[in-house]
């Protein structure tokens, strides 16, 4: 299968970085073709804008309909867009690896979910959840918090599991463009714990995604 892991996180030695650098060994090592878009590491732009387009309908100026006219235009984004497009549409399977930030992802790869989930190429009208464009595709959510197991409860101190609180990413972004949603894989108290527990951390996401295929946690699934 082709992966894309979409990478947000600006220190190489991070546990962010060991989560994807797992990520790249276990399916590499399964014979699976992997490409990372590191966000930080090319600069990725996380502001949508009036430059993203080569040309515009020269109407008043609506960014979700000025995507579906540059997608019906032979992709007439800004070159940045079209590279993570085509990234996007030749992958079978997207990782996304980021810290939790306030309660969902870095700015700049909600600004990634922006630019290149556009509509007429991720969603439409009338294409959304399981007639999505991207219907057939996979998705998973791989983060780390430095909040606790007991924090990150119903009735703990955040009022939210994981699960619950990455809702609106998995429900409101990843499914709605119709991809097959697997459970996140969420490591917590990252910042308190010592080496031998993100060692632990690292072992059981290598096992989630050494079986991911032949044994997935589906959160959302379409098919």
């Amino acid at each position: 299968m082709n992966v894309l892991i979409v990478y947000a996180h600006l220190e190489a030695t991070s546990f962010v970085a060991a989560m994807k650098n797992v990520a790249v060994e276990v399916l590499q090592g399964q014979g699976h073709t992997v490409v990372v878009s590191d966000l930080y590491g090319v600069g990725f732009n996380a502001a949508a804008e009036k430059y993203d387009f080569v040309s515009t309908t020269g109407e008043h100026f609506n960014y979700m309909n000025e995507q579906k006219h540059a997608a019906t235009l032979q992709m007439s984004f800004a070159p940045d867009i079209v590279g993570e497009i085509q990234k996007l549409l030749a992958a079978d399977v997207i990782l996304f690896v980021a810290p939790v930030w306030w309660f969902s992802v870095p700015a700049i790869m909600k600004g990634w979910f922006d630019r290149v989930l556009a509509m007429g190429v991720a969603w439409d009208k009338g294409r959304l959840y399981e007639t999505g464009l991207l219907r057939g595709k996979q998705a998973m959510m791989i983060m780390s918090a430095g909040g606790s197991h007991d924090s990150y409860r119903a009735e703990g101190k955040h009022r939210a599991t994981p699960i619950q609180m990455l809702h609106p990413i998995n429900h409101g972004t990843l499914a709605f463009c119709g991809m097959d949603v697997h459970e996140p894989f969420v490591s917590l108290s990252t910042k308190s714990v010592d080496d031998t527990e993100r060692a632990r951390q690292l072992e059981e996401l290598k096992f989630r995604l050494t079986h991911l295929f032949d044994s997935p946690s589906w959160l959302i699934r379409y098919q």
